[in-house]
């Protein structure tokens, strides 16, 4: 197959991350963006709570590291967090530059508390819109530019030379069938995560984890996949979506209950509330098993009424549609598969383990979440690692100190089973597995059968030309990749946790890595 055109940069992905860096790169050199959806579809549109930055008065980046590197269960690489909480206003600068507006409150910047913030650092666009409000000004903003954009595009390979060095693209349009290559100095993954992954998730549908797969496919490490966040609060309405209710609801005073009422947090964690994701999550879980309950409740009933329609006029507006009134009646909430916290091993400067590839956003795992995400560092992570990559590919960085990571990496087992002991391969049956044998609580056995299963499945390959059966493969190369992390992982650390080994081991404060399979 010939190549069809040659740019400096191909960005995959169409999200914060892919818009973001693709508008700074245009000043630079030819472009081209590839989405397997339109510009619009992409996760980046479902953050509700915010972006995080230490922009206030009584706020500093060593105090928002600070918050950052306690989330993280002992596994951030402090260096990673360095840099982002150093850079964040300056990020936050850019985004305005290119067309977002922030909320403010008589002249000054609106800032919001979240779990595990020990300062108001949060900032909003649109009240609980500030994903849907950031992507729609920078899809703005390319729709005009000279960045060309593939639409309805899905990449199905990262071509890789005779030296292991990334040099563009095969895709397939999902449209007409047909096949082609492009070929790109420098390639950048902005794909997202892989929330599609499990039965229950806060992710809309373009979350396959399309990135990872591609990435390990083309020979670059994979880091620390077992690190699954699973937000606490989704809506728990059968019939209805998992839809997020943003941990700026708790934030603003939102306090949990159990079906007799009674605040349960403060039983959990001292910070009660406002204790990091991976607490809360286990807590409503175990809540739910106490009393044999499929959901917990959300309360904001205290809280002045025109607060919440002010905002949280997204969350109000969609629980309205279920006959909840939030200034009336509790919110009825579970746990949902939100954030890939493990993602392609980058440095500090975006680069993976493959010369010639990028990666930045939730796809990338710099080093910044550690085992537990603080709550709206991600957006905030995408533009100020997307901007050090691009620097990088124009040599216009200096040297800094990348930071010691101490690592055990892994080769990819060939598991057996029989055959007929396996369901067949659809997304439900995925779905299902995940959640049931590699969610909020594992544990050795049921990661064990997952990952014989997955196994199987991914030896089936993706023939047809349709989007999902592409989508699908990837989803179960990084359950692989999630299920094989959990097995070798003997402890519990951040939004890991397994009930056969429920506390943190000192030897194993370090990250797995999954080498790559490059292949022929």
């Amino acid at each position: 197959m010939t190549t069809s055109e040659q740019f400096d940069y191909i960005i995959i992905g169409s999200g914060i991350g892919g818009l973001y860096t693709a508008l700074m790169a245009q000043e630079h050199g030819s472009v081209l963006l590839i989405t397997k959806g339109s510009i619009e579809d992409a996760n980046t549109r479902h953050a509700q709570g915010g972006i995080a930055a230490a922009v206030g008065w009584d706020d500093s980046p060593a105090l928002h590291s600070q918050d950052t590197v306690a989330a993280g269960a002992g596994l951030c690489l402090q260096e990673a967090v360095d840099v982002l909480t150093r850079d964040g206003p300056m990020a936050i600068s850019e985004l305005v530059r290119l067309g977002v507006v922030f909320d403010t409150e008589e002249g000054s910047l609106l800032l919001a508390r979240e779990g595990a913030h020990s300062v108001s650092r949060v900032l909003h666009a649109g009240g609980d819109a500030t994903g849907l409000n950031i992507e729609t000004a920078l899809a703005a903003q390319l729709r005009v530019s000279r960045v060309k954009v593939c639409e309805h595009v899905m990449v199905t390979r990262i071509i890789v030379d005779d030296g292991g060095a990334a040099r563009g693209v095969r895709v397939l349009d999902t449209r007409t069938g047909k096949e082609e290559e492009f070929g790109g100095k420098a390639t950048v993954l902005a794909t997202g995560g892989a929330g599609r992954l499990f039965r229950y998730t806060t992710n809309p549908e373009v979350a396959t984890g399309d990135g990872v797969y591609l990435a390990f496919k083309a020979g670059a490490a994979i880091m620390d996949e077992e690190f699954y966040q699973f937000h606490p609060t989704a809506l728990a309405i059968k019939g209805a979506p998992s839809f997020l209710i943003s941990e700026a609801v708790r934030g603003e005073g939102a306090i949990l209950r159990n079906g007799h009422g009674e605040a349960f947090m403060k039983r959990y964690s001292e910070q009660g509330d406002l204790a990091p994701r991976d607490v809360v999550a286990r807590a409503i879980v175990a809540e739910m098993e106490k009393a044999a309950a499929d959901h917990m409740l959300l309360d904001v009933t205290h809280l002045p009424a025109a607060t919440i329609r002010t905002r949280f006029p997204t969350i109000y507006r969609f629980c309205l549609g279920y006959r909840i009134d939030m200034t009336k009646h509790m919110v009825p909430v579970a746990p949902a598969a939100h954030y890939m916290m493990g993602g392609v091993k980058t440095n500090l400067w975006g680069e993976t383990t493959v010369a010639g590839l990028y990666a930045c956003g939730e796809v990338a795992s710099t080093g910044v979440h550690g085992a537990n995400r603080l709550a709206s560092n991600s957006l905030l992570e995408t533009v100020v690692f997307g901007k050090r990559l691009l620097d990088r590919t124009l040599d216009k960085t200096d040297e800094e100190p990348q930071g010691v990571r101490k690592e055990r990496v892994f080769k990819m087992p060939n598991r057996q089973v029989p055959c007929a002991a396996i369901p067949p391969l659809t997304l439900e049956n995925v779905q299902n597995l995940m959640w049931r044998n590699a969610g909020i609580a594992r544990n050795g056995e049921d990661l064990l059968w997952a990952a014989r299963v997955l196994s199987v499945w991914s030896r089936i390959p993706a023939k047809s030309r349709q989007r999902t059966a592409h989508e699908l493969l990837s989803l179960v190369w990084v359950g692989r990749l999630l299920v094989e992390g959990a097995l070798v992982r003997q402890e519990s650390r951040g939004a890991h946790y397994r009930t056969d080994f429920p506390e943190p081991s000192p030897q194993w404060e370090l990250h797995t890595v999954f080498q790559g399979e490059e292949r022929a």
